[in-house]
């Protein structure tokens, strides 16, 4: 959550800080996509690897690394 504070803009400039809102946003909304795919991909990754037991050591961890990734791109 951004804490944004208002300030006037002169109307000579609104132009431009609705430009550099809209890449704000598209930035934002990119971070949280990256997030939760790297999440499904660590998530299928811990299962795939902790097939074995041996594997469960490390897999297990990835796994829940990547849920806790996956729920913080959505929230």
């Amino acid at each position: 959550m951004t804490t944004e504070t208002k300030h006037h803009i002169p109307w000579y400039l609104w132009p431009f800080a609705a430009v550099w809102k809209l890449l704000a946003v598209i930035v934002e909304l990119t971070g949280r996509f990256v997030a939760m795919v790297l999440g499904i991909v660590l998530i299928l990754v811990g299962v795939i690897v902790s097939l074995t037991i041996v594997g469960a050591i490390i897999g297990v961890p990835l796994a829940i690394i990547g849920l806790l990734l996956l729920f913080r791109g959505m929230f």
